[in-house]
């Protein structure tokens, strides 16, 4: 029968058949029948005993047949070492007959069951010794196990002294041991041989056993059966020697299936045992390999079978033995078997539960039990370092129990690696931290002890003989930090209070050897033990319960070290990293370390590399070269230049390897990006890109998530160098951080230029000091990464890295289309201006526009209404640089409005109102759509204003003219917001009032002009009055625009002259003039600014004046307030001039003479003050505007104006 694997089933616990707890199992049904455990209750004391078969290779139990009376067991049987179908492949293991237990028989275990070891389970042991720990305080026989730890569970070995010295006298192995044991333990060390009587008792013990299965003589021969007993019995015992010699692998011997496949089990690591059992004894959780024969039959669903001398009473060795044996393999029931001198006399069946009662065999279960939590509470106590060996010693006759550090020992001697165990103890501890690796939901909590299995691994291994396993051990390293992990996670998940590289420290490992009661304490043991890591000075101590109860529970692993930032959780990564790759490197067997030149691979040359990122050019071949490679890639080329095999493990780990090197790159370029660190970003990206580019290189099936990781290695490669770009004055500092490499990326590279040039993202990754060509490699790096998504069909996978990929092309054309732009508005200034457009202009335009049109579709394609409106408004900019462009050709004094202007002009104004509509409402982005809104509105203006100033009058009629001057003037205030309380308002405020002031201005300029009908040019009146009240009012919410409002004020004077002019009533006439003269009370407002802008530049302001007038100080035109002050000084005089002359020749009543007389004599007072001001050109322009201010007080109290 084939092996059975019964994980999970549970065996009955011990002495329940007698409880009535199972029915009757006949030899087919299972060996081993499920059942709950439960507590066995022997002499009113409990023992918690449960047992759960993980695996079983024995075939359904065999009745064992009850031997007549007289039976001569020493004869052999008929079916005597020869195979059977109800014994199954495993038959001469469970009829005893098997060598014994191999020293690396737990590791066997461990193996097959990983998930256990380093959590769940105690102790892994073979069944015999444990029973052999537990018989300590009763036996004098000696004790000899190797001990490791691993995790919080101990393997226990045995190991027999006597034949690792036998072979170190064959082979040389284990010199220092030996040597060591004769020095501190045993002088006079000579190999003790097995009596006769022992082989003797061993051959009736396995004829007793064939004789018990009842065989049917069908068997067949194992091997060649000797004609007589004798002849067999030194055959097995050589047999079993030669066996147990070969079960000792040389120190050095490294199978090839581990060297090179880790998962496989090492000759001599197999589990052979018949039997797997998680054992809970009390609380301790133990993995057992037991090959004790169990039979079943009749009315016994499971029995030991077991032959006693009758002349020989069952000691307390034996019967512990017994009930051990049963409790472990949960079999209810012992059949004795007695003979004397081989011949059968009686059968005895004996309860589990009743052995500890037999007669001459007493012995306390609860004794055991404490005996048990004591020796592993000793153990774990004192095993503290994994991946050392522990030698647990008593001698024979002795009551002192010592344990000792092989490992520490060992390192004292020429070479560490003298240790067998070294290589089984360091795959299990790469096996245990593989399968909590690979658990799906195994939490960070973990990832300490993970660390600390893999660096006590590393710690084992010798690097020329074992690359695979240290390759993927660091491998497995580096992949515990999380490269993406924020910062807050981090912290939570780690302690702050541990962070070394071993699972204990020194501190801890001294404090440990002593407890309150002294127990562990070496000081005063004779000074020849001072090698002894901890000692028991009487097995008695064993006895005593909860002895070492205080320190019975393991210390926990260390906890995962904590990285206070992402560049050292990074430099781990890349240090793991680097180890794996040197591992890998220095497997593959090269003539030389660099590698030999391919003859199809051009040598880069120098100049070759400036001419190609010379300009936009050289870019767009190397794109075309590197999109050819992606396309390659697609069909999954391979090329190594170190001469890697695909598909070999040194091919998947480096694969692997450089990957992990590329993430963890990207994350330093990301983490120095946000710190501003440009010119290191740069570097770190451009190992990054090197990285994949050997990664793609040696891939021979590109998968889509690492094309993903190459879109964003592109993406912030773009990112960095729009950066640079716009960083350009601290460009030297930027550039040495490029240049700065550290000896680990450099041992990296060296490692990636084995296999590939890693040149293909050399375009992206230059630090230009050109403008232009930084903007067009970080151009380039996002329409690559954009490329990639099209490629590998990522962009639905992906949705959000693409959107953000395509808002950086947007943004990055339009920082070139921006850059083109303001490129054309320099060479416009510099042009004479009787000059045409020059063709360098006119590229410009082109080049800049196409950059915005694309950058326009990008935002567009994702829906992004907001930068789409921004790129468009820039659009409509350039169109106004054009249009600007087109208004310098001819001669100044004869320039019209030409077509052009007013075609491009009109394109402006379409794109600003494309950009309105992309927002559609100004909820959307007010700050966006209030800007837009703003240069609509100026060009509205500009267009106006150059029709109004330069009139094209050869190509069209005024009056059509001033039509197109009002339409664009209203629309340009339609889109001027004056109410909204912004930064832009003052500027709002003043564009309406100066568009009021030119469409007054205009239209007192029609009535001038126009002759004839009469409605129109009341209308013009009225308009012109109107804007010119709403001009008036605008200037004055303004503080720092007085000349404006005094022109303006000005111009209403002498639009009242003009209307006064064309009167013929003097009442009519004097009610006009003392409206003028009313406008002219009303400038003091105007001239109080004008003062107080004069009087802050030629000394410190005044106390009482207010503080927001010092900012229109520096604004003020003193050549403007001149001339109009000399305007107002002689339109102030005509005024007064012409009402004296309208109020003196009239006769009029008395009421109103004295009314008249009044205003007369105070315009008379005025106009002659006036004179005398005006008539003395000594006067500083202060001291006119302080007599104006001081006439226009006497004009408004002194009854002239009403």
């Amino acid at each position: 029968m084939g092996d059975s694997k019964e994980a999970g089933a549970e065996a009955p616990p011990a002495g329940a058949a007698a409880r009535g707890g199972l029915s009757l199992l006949s030899p087919g049904e299972a060996e081993e029948p499920s059942a709950q455990g439960s507590a066995l209750c022997l002499g009113g004391s409990e023992v918690k005993s449960r047992a759960v078969v993980k695996y079983s290779s024995a075939p359904p139990r065999a009745a064992f047949a009850r031997l007549e009376e007289k039976t001569d067991l020493k004869l052999p049987p008929a079916n005597w070492l020869r195979e059977s179908a109800k014994l199954g492949p495993a038959g001469t293991t469970i009829l005893g007959n098997s060598k014994k237990s191999k020293p690396f028989s737990s590791f066997g275990m461990a193996y097959d069951f990983i998930d256990s070891v380093g959590n769940d389970v105690d102790v892994v042991s073979d069944s015999e010794n444990i029973k052999k720990l537990l018989k300590i305080p009763y036996s004098k026989s000696h004790v000899s196990m190797a001990v490791h730890r691993v995790g919080r569970t101990l393997l226990l070995d045995e190991l027999d002294i006597q034949e690792l010295f036998m072979r170190s006298s064959q082979t040389g192995d284990w010199t220092w041991l030996k040597e060591f044991y004769q020095r501190l333990i045993d002088q006079k060390w000579q190999r003790k041989k097995k009596s006769k009587e022992h082989w003797y008792q061993k051959a009736i013990l396995s004829k007793f056993l064939y004789y018990s299965i009842n065989g049917d003589g069908a068997a067949q021969p194992v091997q060649p059966v000797p004609a007589a007993a004798e002849q067999q019995e030194p055959s097995s015992s050589g047999q079993t020697q030669d066996a147990g010699g070969a079960s000792w692998p040389a120190p050095f011997d490294m199978p090839a299936s581990v060297s090179e496949d880790p998962s496989a089990s090492s000759q001599g690591l197999k589990n052979d045992f018949v039997r797997n059992i998680l054992w809970t004894f009390e609380d301790i959780h133990m993995l057992v390999g037991s090959n004790m024969p169990i039979f079943g039959g009749g009315r016994y669903p499971a029995v030991s079978l077991r032959l006693r001398d009758n002349n020989k009473p069952i000691n307390v060795l034996t019967g512990i033995d017994y009930w051990l044996d049963n409790l472990i393999c949960n079999v209810p029931e012992l059949v004795m078997c007695f003979h004397v001198n081989g011949i059968v006399q009686k059968y005895e069946m004996i309860k589990t539960e009743e052995i500890p009662d037999l007669e001459n065999s007493n012995f306390s279960t609860k004794v055991i039990k404490d005996i048990a939590q004591n020796i592993l509470s000793f153990l774990k106590s004192n095993c503290t370092k994994e991946g050392h060996t522990y030698w647990l010693f008593k001698a024979s006759g002795s009551d002192i129990v010592k344990l000792y550090d092989l490992t520490t020992l060992c390192e004292e001697t020429e070479d560490k690696y003298q240790n067998p165990f070294t290589m089984p103890v360091a795959i299990l501890l790469y096996k245990v931290a593989c399968n909590m690796m690979m658990k799906k939901n195994q939490n960070k909590k973990h990832y300490g002890t993970i660390r600390t299995l893999l660096l006590n691994c590393l710690k084992l291994l010798d690097k020329s003989r074992h690359p695979q396993i240290i390759a993927s051990a660091n491998y497995m390293l580096s992949e515990l930090f999380q490269l993406d992990e924020p910062k807050k996670e981090e912290s939570s998940e780690c302690p702050l209070n541990e962070n070394s590289d071993e699972s204990y420290s020194e501190e801890e490992e001294e404090m440990a050897d002593s407890d309150e009661n002294g127990s562990y304490s070496t000081s005063s043991d004779p000074p020849e033990d001072n090698k002894a890591v901890a000692v028991i000075k009487s097995v008695g101590e064993l006895s005593v319960p909860e002895k070492y109860k205080s320190i019975h529970q393991i210390r926990p692993s260390c906890a995962f070290p904590v990285c206070h930032d992402t560049e050292e959780r990074c430099r781990l990564v890349l240090s793991y990293v680097l180890e794996g790759l040197k591992s890998v490197d220095n497997s593959i067997k090269k003539e030389s370390d660099l590698p030999a030149a391919d003859p199809s691979t051009p040598i880069p040359l120098k100049y070759e590399d400036e001419s190609a990122k010379g300009g936009p050019e050289g870019l767009e071949k190397q794109m075309a070269l590197f999109l050819d490679k992606m396309g390659s890639l697609q069909k999954g080329n391979y090329s190594s230049q170190s001469g890697m095999i695909p598909g070999s493990w040194q091919h998947k780990m480096k694969l692997q390897l450089i990957l992990k090197s590329s993430k963890a790159y990207y994350v330093l370029s990301d983490a120095a990006m946000s710190l501003q660190k440009y010119g290191r970003a740069l570097r770190y990206i451009k190992l990054a890109l090197q990285s994949h580019d050997t990664y793609c290189c040696l891939c021979t099936n590109m998968f889509s998530e690492v094309l993903l990781f190459l879109s964003q290695y592109l993406t912030l490669c773009g990112d960095i160098q729009l950066m640079l770009a716009q960083n350009a004055s601290n460009r030297a500092a930027h550039l040495e951080e490029f240049h700065y490499q550290t000896k680990e990326d450099q041992e990296i590279l060296h490692s990636l230029h084995r296999e590939a040039s890693c040149q293909g993202f050399a375009w992206a990754t230059d630090l230009s000091t050109d403008l232009e060509s930084q903007l067009s490699v970080s151009c380039k790096c996002y329409e690559a990464a954009n490329e990639i998504l099209q490629f590998s069909d990522l962009k639905s996978q992906n949705p959000e890295h693409c959107v953000q990929v395509s808002k950086r092309m947007g943004n990055i054309r339009n920082e070139i289309g921006v850059f083109y732009m303001n490129q054309a508005a320099a060479l416009q200034s510099e042009r004479v201006v009787s000059k045409s457009v020059s063709t360098a202009e006119q590229q410009l335009w082109k080049k800049s526009f196409s950059c915005f049109e694309k950058g326009i579709h990008n935002f567009e394609s994702i829906g992004d209404a907001t930068n789409a409106a921004l790129l468009l408004c820039n659009t409509g900019r350039l169109m106004r640089i054009c249009a600007q462009a087109h208004c310098g050709a001819g001669d100044e004094f004869k320039r019209e409005f030409s077509p052009e202007e007013g075609l491009y002009y009109n394109k402006a104004v379409d794109y600003y109102l494309k950009a309105l509509r992309s927002l559609g409402t100004r909820d959307v982005h007010p700050a966006v759509w209030d800007s837009v809104n703003w240069e609509l509105s100026t060009t509205y203006f500009t267009m106006a204003t150059l029709q109004q100033d330069y009139a094209p009058l050869s190509r069209k009629a005024q009056e059509q003219i001033e039509k197109e001057v009002s339409e664009a003037m209203m629309k340009s205030l339609k889109h001027c917001d004056v109410d909204s309380a912004s930064a832009r308002q003052p500027l709002c405020q003043y564009r309406a009032a100066t568009i009021h002031h030119r469409l007054a201005s205009m239209y007192h300029s029609c009535l001038r002009n126009q002759v004839g009908d009469e409605h129109l040019r009341k209308q013009h009146r009225l308009l012109a009055d109107l804007h010119y009240s709403k001009a008036v009012t605008l200037f004055q919410l303004l503080k720092d625009t007085p000349c404006e409002l005094l022109r303006v004020q000005l111009e209403r004077v002498a639009f009242a002259e003009f209307q006064m002019a064309g009167q013929n009533s003097n009442v009519g006439k004097l009610k006009t003039l003392s409206g003028a003269l009313d406008i002219m009370v009303r400038t003091a407002h105007a001239l109080q600014l004008i003062r107080k802008g004069l009087a802050e530049e030629s000394g410190p302001p005044k106390s009482d004046g207010p503080s927001p007038a010092a900012d229109s100080a520096p604004s003020l035109n003193r050549e403007e307030a001149l001339k109009l002050l000399s305007i107002f000084e002689s339109r102030l005089s005509f005024l007064l001039l012409q009402s004296i002359r309208l109020l003196s020749p009239g006769k009029k009543k008395s009421s109103s003479d004295t009314e008249g007389d009044a205003a007369l004599r105070t315009n008379k007072h005025v106009y002659s003050q006036l004179l005398r001001a005006t008539a003395n050109r000594d006067t500083s322009l202060l001291e006119r505007v302080d007599v104006l201010l001081h006439l226009l007080g006497q004009l408004a109290g002194g009854g002239a104006v009403q």
